[in-house]
């Protein structure tokens, strides 16, 4: 087998794949069930390896089946949409098959990092912050839940939890599940997460959680932990943090900021306002594979004060591996694994390409692009928005004139969007009602790709409707 043939051929592939992304005739997946896969592709390993022209069938199959997440109709996950110069820094970050842990075996890779987090803390507002790349925002907020236990409980890190101290963090109902996830690794356990009230468009109330906070320390408990949200999954809404940062002020509590989904937003001068107050937090989450269209993963967490996570998580100086030589940094030492991916590479690459003002313009034109799609919606005879719009995130249903069950009919809809390929969105609760989550996070749309996506949904409803028997 000619390696050397396979990348030739390898790479030709890669140009047809990127080619067949924009035609907008191709389908987004091939939809299969599982047992229908296992007919197609040989998933088994064999004794004997693959000829060479078999591995390149297997590469064809792979990208054949796969949802093409780099499709403008592509509008399911909070992520979207192909990053051509991040591609080519995932590329070459594979190839050089570097770990992150020490300037030695990583000296380029550790500087770009300690840029990018130098940047990315010029625009939080942490004027001596501190941070890390990790694999994922839902580890990021793990590690930020850990940096707070220890900061609130600082003995834990040697004598581990004392059970007779209940400690409590405070999320929004609305919040991302790792937060109760990173309370059971913690050993906190998961029903310390108190979960405060939202309003009606997803935001955390402020006096709401300072009542709870009020109720936890009457019960003779610790609250130590409280995240405000950039960007609910379903709503796209943002707490309001200033707010949250005075009674976190007031009760010396932790603020952290989970900006998985809608971080990036900050780097917008238009829409930053949506994060006033971001200084004031503690730690902030943050996932340029989210709205920068960074290949997955690309997740940092920032801090407010250097040495923070070194101090409040690791406190290691291992010399077979840290050896304090040339005056560097080694990033090994203020993070929780030890060998780590270099993923703040592609999205260098990605920055230095568009540069500063060329990614605010994509950020800005994902809120142009979700104004145009809830303008659609609003317009249309028979689509209703379900809640009114917070940033990304469009949530909507279709109205049927033939009296039927909205819920059964939408889930319909989406579900023969999802395996007819030609765009695939997603759904979710807004209480009883079922809507169409609609999330703009490819910063290369246009509007003639929303007017599609709304082509494709309303001739699929018209089907649909077609076939639906009145409800008596």
């Amino acid at each position: 087998m000619s390696e050397l043939n396979i990348l030739s051929e390898s790479l030709k592939k890669v140009t047809n794949y990127l080619e067949n992304n924009q035609n907008r005739n191709q389908p987004i997946v091939k939809f299969k069930k599982p047992s229908e896969l296992k007919k197609l592709i040989n998933f088994e390993i064999d004794k004997q390896g693959v000829s060479e022209q078999d591995f390149l069938k297997l590469i064809d199959q792979y990208l054949e089946y796969s949802v093409k997440t780099g499709n403008k109709q592509f509008v399911n996950q909070l992520f979207s949409g192909f990053n051509f110069p991040a591609f080519i820094g995932e590329l070459f970050t594979v190839l050089a098959n570097t770990s992150m842990y020490t300037y030695e075996v990583a000296p380029v890779a550790t500087t770009i990092e300690t840029e990018m987090i130098r940047l990315m803390n010029r625009y939080t507002g942490y004027l001596d912050g501190d941070g890390i790349f990790v694999t994922g925002g839902s580890n990021a907020n793990l590690v930020a839940m850990f940096s707070a236990r220890n900061w609130a409980l600082p003995e834990s890190r040697f004598e581990g939890c004392d059970r007779t101290i209940k400690l409590k963090a405070f999320i929004s109902n609305q919040a991302h599940y790792s937060f109760e996830t990173a309370a059971n690794v913690l050993g906190i356990g998961a029903k310390n997460v108190i979960k405060v009230a939202s309003d009606k468009n997803g935001k955390m109330i402020p006096t709401e959680l300072e009542k709870e906070i009020n109720e936890s320390v009457s019960r003779g408990e610790k609250p130590f932990f409280v995240a405000a949200t950039c960007a609910t999954t379903l709503l796209g809404a943002y707490d309001p943090i200033d707010e949250l940062a005075q009674i976190c002020k007031k009760y010396n509590l932790w603020l952290h900021a989970d900006g998985s989904f809608g971080g990036s937003l900050i780097l917008s001068d238009q829409n930053r306002y949506l994060m006033k107050g971001i200084e004031k937090t503690d730690s902030f989450t943050w996932n340029p594979h989210k709205l920068m269209n960074i290949p997955l993963i690309c997740s940092a967490l920032l801090v407010k004060k250097r040495g923070t996570l070194q101090h409040n998580i690791t406190d290691i100086n291992t010399d077979y591996i840290f050896h304090d030589i040339d005056q560097i940094e080694d990033l090994g030492k203020k993070s929780i694994q030890c060998g780590r991916r270099v993923d703040a590479v592609k999205l260098w690459f990605a920055w230095k390409y568009f540069g500063l003002e060329g990614y605010q313009k994509r950020i800005d034109n994902l809120i142009a692009m979700a104004i145009f799609a809830e303008e659609i919606v609003v317009n249309h005879p028979k689509l209703e928005l379900v809640v009114k719009r917070q940033s990304f995130a469009v949530c909507f249903r279709y109205i049927p004139t033939v009296k039927t069950d909205l819920n059964k009919f939408n889930l319909d809809l989406r579900e023969t969007m999802r395996k007819n390929g030609k765009s695939i969105v997603n759904f979710g609760y807004v209480g009883e009602t079922l809507a169409i989550r609609l999330v703009i996070t490819n910063g290369a749309l246009s509007k003639s790709d929303i007017d599609l996506f709304f082509n494709n949904l309303l001739s699929t409803a018209i089907a649909l409707e077609t076939e639906l028997k009145p409800m008596i």
